[in-house]
């Protein structure tokens, strides 16, 4: 999932000072389970603009809404719709990076603003805690190590075994909370019989699936457009 953070209210309220009807949307996928964005967040956000705007005496209009995604035509349409129904002059997302440039790329003249910070691709590994699991690099090398991806695990993205500063299984960067990936490695590839195959050296990493030729995208060429032509002409 991706995991976020929300940015400072001050910070978040002076987006929206010059704008008079506000709507703050919420997502109800990975922020919401991170506690960072969902309708709870965009419903506390909403009651505090509306506090402190009021405090300042400015009688702005602070609406919310929460929809299930921000990256799905379907799901933002109702917003879509709202915005322009409303005449909403500004809105506030709540959800990751990729639902700010979506809604962006559809409301036209209508700013969006971002109330969270994206972070990273994680996992729940305890209750109220999230880690890094992903760096999302396009061309996944986690069949050499059981699994377990050094990219985004080790702090210095080691590739052939730990740096010389790990101890007692602990990264250096930050021993108190860290995990040295490679001791993670190694114990993994013993539990699963491979640990001969750490002596194998990982090939060096073709980075250009991750950051060469411009603004990546998948096709599924057995759906694409079968529907996106319709929902157009609908709308128009």
């Amino acid at each position: 999932m991706i995991v976020a953070d929300q940015k400072p209210f001050e910070q978040i309220k002076g987006f929206v000072e010059d704008y008079e009807k506000i709507l703050v949307v919420g997502c109800g996928t990975c922020v919401t389970v991170c506690l960072s964005g969902g309708d709870a967040e965009a419903k506390l956000l909403t009651s505090g603009l509306n506090i402190a705007f009021k405090r300042e005496g400015k009688n702005k209009i602070i609406l919310e809404d929460t929809v299930q995604r921000q990256c799905d035509e379907e799901f933002v349409l109702p917003i879509l719709d709202r915005v322009k129904q409303e005449e909403i002059d500004a809105v506030i997302t709540l959800a990751c990076g990729v639902g700010v440039n979506f809604l962006a790329d559809r409301l036209g003249n209508i700013p969006v603003f971002p109330g969270v910070d994206t972070t990273f691709y994680g996992a729940a590994v305890e209750q109220g805690m999230w880690a890094e699991m992903c760096a999302g690099c396009g061309n996944c090398i986690t069949q050499y190590t059981g699994g377990i991806c050094p990219i985004a695990r080790c702090s210095k993205h080691l590739f052939n075994g730990p740096c010389g500063g790990a101890e007692n299984g602990k990264c250096e960067v930050d021993p108190e909370n860290i995990d040295c990936v490679w001791t993670l490695i190694y114990k993994r590839m013993k539990a699963l019989g491979r640990l001969q195959d750490m002596q194998n050296i990982i090939p060096m990493k073709d980075w250009r699936t991750a950051a060469d030729g411009g603004v990546r995208r998948t096709v599924r060429e057995h759906i694409f457009r079968l529907d996106y032509k319709k929902q157009q002409q609908e709308r128009k």
